[in-house]
């Protein structure tokens, strides 16, 4: 009995240890937080500051931006499957569902990069106006976020290689990177519909 009351203090004193590591990583998404709402209020005020170039209406395109879309939306998907085998301590379906996540990240990043490239090489850079100039830092900061959290499962899937079973360390990790990219998913969503679709209307 006396064993049994030290192995659940125990597992309840780490437990104690541990959880305050998760609550840090909330306060860092709301500091995240701030950063996108005022690059969001940026964007709000030079959204019509054109200088006579092209206009949101003109640049974009609803087909690369919905598949893109797809992609992240469905990596949060994929990720949340990783977590289900992670506490099911199924170490290879982890890595194998952390795998597919950065397969549909990287996908689009990509995408991104590219429209990036398409933009510039129309003379649509970030110094031809003040609203490319408030979309460009907007949305490449979400990119540059999502680069973070591709490096980020990079880091998990190699710490994983060769283990059988997930500490509570690791769980925490996956934790806060499941925060971090389902939080993504959300900034992007109002990323598509306040920047991109309000533009092409």
């Amino acid at each position: 009995m006396a064993q049994n009351t030290t192995v659940q203090t125990a597992g309840h004193d780490e437990h104690h240890h541990e959880s305050p590591v998760v609550f840090g990583f909330w306060v860092y998404l709301m500091t995240d937080c701030i950063i996108f709402g005022t690059l969001f209020a940026v964007f709000a005020v030079l959204r019509n500051q054109f200088n006579g170039g092209p206009t949101g209406h003109e640049l974009f395109e609803f087909g690369g931006l919905g598949l893109e879309t797809a992609l992240l939306l469905v990596s949060s998907i994929t990720y949340g499957f990783g977590m289900i085998a992670a506490h099911k301590s199924q170490v290879s379906k982890v890595i194998l569902w952390l795998g597919v996540t950065f397969l549909l990240g990287l996908g689009f990043v990509g995408l991104e990069l590219r429209e990036f490239a398409h933009m510039i090489a129309e003379g649509a850079g970030p110094d031809r106006s003040a609203f490319l100039s408030a979309f460009f830092t907007l949305v490449s900061t979400h990119g540059l976020h999502v680069t973070c959290g591709l490096i980020w499962i990079v880091t998990l899937i190699a710490q994983l290689m060769g283990t059988t079973e997930i500490p509570e360390r690791m769980m925490n990790k996956l934790t806060c990177l499941s925060l971090f990219w389902h939080f993504l998913d959300i900034v992007w969503i109002c990323v598509f519909t306040y920047v991109y679709l309000a533009s092409m209307i």
